[in-house]
């Protein structure tokens, strides 16, 4: 859940460095229940505010950007049940834009960055954001011969078959380039999805919340035929890979797309002014609720291919579009409850149980609120909220959602409100357990302190260590984590290894429970089995330590390389004085919350104990380590500081890996190389003080050039 956050303005650098890890942390999930789960949890206006606030800090901060910047990153890892993709040229995702001054910023980079003045013309699209999901079709001599969703942006899931059963969708294209693959968006309209719904309702399925999530839901089933019988339609809008080109311009292109006989969208305008772009944006805005289909902005492109070619890329989005958000939609119900969720890390989550109501065309009746002071009206700080307005059940609450499930409460109407209502009282005891639940000095967040004695912790740490980024073992999930738990045969991760011998022959046992044959008992404990074998960074993010997601994991893993360094360095990092305390911050990426909650992790003698368990039953796979013959700076420990001109840090970060080099934030006497673009401050003055090497942004492409 999402804390009352003080002002970038505010903020001291190690106010921002937390701040920057809370980010990362809630927009990894965020991502992966959106992209890969179809599942969101965050509203579209919620989560591209977090974004928003990320990225300003990263402006005021910029020695302070993360390698998982949420700015670095696009969807999430693909879901299993489908063949991997590869996408030859990655799927980016855009930029956002929130008000009008926010396009007149865009169009005056895209000039700076070009060159050109106020006065030289600079043609844009304006075409609808589709609230879909995205697709990539690849057709070879006119045919289709593969069709991916997006994934993370480079690698996605094989939905071929699925594709080809989209009436709207060509399958042979005519006059096309040789070698060509159309991007677009699969949606649903609103009478499709409506006449979905009430069909899923006669057969006493479990209605879609919203088009969006029908359509996704849809694309990925496993059979064909289940994806035939549901109404999905597809908007082209852009292209990969090419053997020739389409057009000079991204209009043309678009009309190339259309004459190959793909939909493309009737109301994309080629419009000659920021004042152009603006005007068919409100145009569209007013259309919105008559299309049929859900949008939620406009997205604008620079119109001369030359021109985007020249402007190129970031790390996950071009620098020559930006995607121009509607606002969120709202509406007002009672709240009829207060619940408190126990997440795995402990954090007691307070959830508004409201009157079912219709937002945007979906109907909601779940709002987060936050934690404690979300709910007294007051921020982090004290400060007031809703102008000071408390929340208390039996209220009359303003909720607002833009394309998701979960909205957020925004209001409250003090004239409606019920004179038998009173003050919310946040427990200080765990629903679940009875422990105490503590709110540590700096943190928004109540947390239970049972730890692996209670329940909701427990079963929640089992959840995320079987989850797909974790061990992943087939034939159990969720439902049977909470199964096993229930019934005592599973209490820590160790114990599912040791589950087959525990229970004799095992099959026997598991086969008579419900839901359980022999074939699929015995499936359980292969799949089991299968698993024993696991990288590295698979483990270190199943253990479901506070602060340590999937990017994390990775960057301990390639950091360490092997199980025993890892274990080693976080023991001796137990000292905040010590050289393994400063290697482990020194990590780009890795802070001192992150440190520190590993070191207090493996600190606890309980904790610690389950591990060592879990470790001893398990063959722990070594990190991959990059191929480096011949690499300058294999094995060296280099630092980037200050403006680097010819790269973005985070490329900097990605090249210097390639070769072997691990990338350090922190200048220590272990630092091999220091890069100082201009504005370097006092990390190129330390490295002076400790005799460290010093090159600019020149010499570090001389030192790699041709490895």
């Amino acid at each position: 859940m999402a804390q009352q956050e003080m002002a970038v303005e505010a903020l001291s650098e190690d106010d921002a460095r937390k701040e920057l890890e809370r980010l990362a942390l809630i927009l990894d999930a965020a991502n992966t229940a959106y992209h890969r789960d179809d599942a969101p949890d965050l509203t579209d206006a919620e989560y591209d505010r977090l974004k928003r606030r990320n990225a300003e800090i990263e402006s005021r901060f910029p020695g302070l950007k993360r390698d998982d910047s949420p700015s670095e990153r696009v969807g999430a890892t693909p879901a299993e049940g489908f063949a991997k993709v590869r996408h030859e040229i990655r799927m980016m995702s855009l930029n956002n834009a929130f008000d009008d001054q926010d396009i007149l910023s865009f169009d005056q980079s895209v000039r700076r960055y070009l060159g050109l003045s106020d006065d030289d013309p600079l043609a844009y699209t304006a075409e609808p954001k589709i609230d879909g999901l995205s697709l990539s079709l690849r057709y070879e001599n006119g045919t289709l011969v593969q069709a991916a969703t997006r994934g993370d942006g480079a690698v996605g899931e094989n939905v071929t078959a699925n594709a080809r059963t989209i009436t709207d969708l060509p399958i042979e294209l005519k006059n096309a380039p040789d070698v060509i693959e159309v991007r677009g968006e699969v949606y649903m309209n609103h009478a499709d999805f409506a006449d979905l719904n009430a069909r899923q309702g006669a057969r006493g399925g479990k209605p879609f919340a919203n088009p969006r999530n029908a359509a996704a839901g849809s694309l990925r089933q496993l059979d064909p035929n289940i994806t035939k019988d549901r109404p999905l339609k597809f908007f082209a809008y852009s292209w990969g890979a090419l053997s020739a080109p389409l057009a000079e311009t991204q209009s043309g292109a678009i009309d190339r797309l259309t004459a190959l006989g793909l939909q493309t969208n009737p109301l994309t305008q080629r419009c000659d002014t920021p004042e152009d772009m603006l005007f068919h944006y409100r145009k569209i805005e007013e259309q919105r609720a008559t299309l049929g289909y859900d949008i939620d902005g406009v997205v604008y492109k620079v119109d001369d291919l030359a021109y985007q070619a020249r402007l190129g890329f970031r790390s996950t989005t071009p620098r020559w579009a930006i995607a121009h958000k509607f606002p969120a939609e709202l509406a007002w119900t009672w709240l009829e409850a207060i619940d408190i969720q126990v997440g795995r890390t402990g954090a007691l989550s307070p959830v508004a149980r409201l009157t079912p109501v219709t937002v945007g065309g979906v109907v909601v009746s779940n709002a987060t609120l936050h934690n404690e002071d979300y709910i007294a009206g007051r921020d982090a700080n004290g400060a007031p909220i809703r102008d000071g307005k408390d929340i208390r059940v039996g209220d009359w609450v303003q909720v607002y959602r833009a394309g998701d499930v979960i909205p957020k409460i925004a209001d409250v109407d003090l004239s409606k409100r019920p004179a038998s209502a009173t003050p919310y009282a946040f427990p200080h005891e765990c629903p679940e357990c009875g422990s105490e639940a503590i709110r540590e000095a700096g943190d928004a967040v109540r947390r239970c302190s049972g730890g692996l004695i209670c329940p909701a912790q427990a079963v929640e740490k089992l959840k995320h260590f079987v989850s797909r980024a974790a061990f992943d073992i087939e034939g159990l999930g969720a439902k049977q984590v909470e199964q096993f738990y229930s019934d005592g045969w599973i209490t820590e991760p160790a114990d599912i290894f040791t589950l087959k011998d525990r229970y004799g022959s095992g099959v026997k046992q598991l086969r008579n429970r419900e839901g359980w044959g022999e074939k699929s008992a015995q499936n359980l404990f292969d799949a089991i089995d299968e698993k024993r074998g696991i990288p590295l960074e698979r483990l270190i993010f199943s253990l479901g330590i506070r602060h340590v997601g999937e990017v994390v994991a990775k960057l301990l893993a390639r950091s360490y390389g092997t199980w025993d360094a890892f274990v080693t360095a976080v023991d001796a990092a137990h000292d905040p004085e010590s050289d393994a305390w400063d290697s482990l911050i020194g990590i780009d990426g890795i802070g001192s919350v992150v440190a520190t909650s590993l070191v207090s992790s493996f600190a606890q003698e309980a904790e610690r104990a389950s591990i060592d368990r879990l470790v001893s039953h398990l063959d722990v796979q070594d990190a991959e380590r990059p191929q480096t013959d011949g690499s300058p700076v294999a094995g060296k420990t280099v630092v980037f500081t200050g403006s680097l001109e010819r790269m973005t840090r985070a490329e900097a970060k990605a090249r210097a890996e390639r070769l072997g080099a691990k990338v350090s934030g922190s200048v220590s006497s272990r630092t091999d190389l220091l890069v100082a673009g201009p504005g370097a401050g006092s990390k190129e003055t330390k490295a002076r003080d400790l005799g460290i090497e010093i090159i600019d942004e020149d010499g570090w492409f001389d030192l790699i050039e041709g490895a």
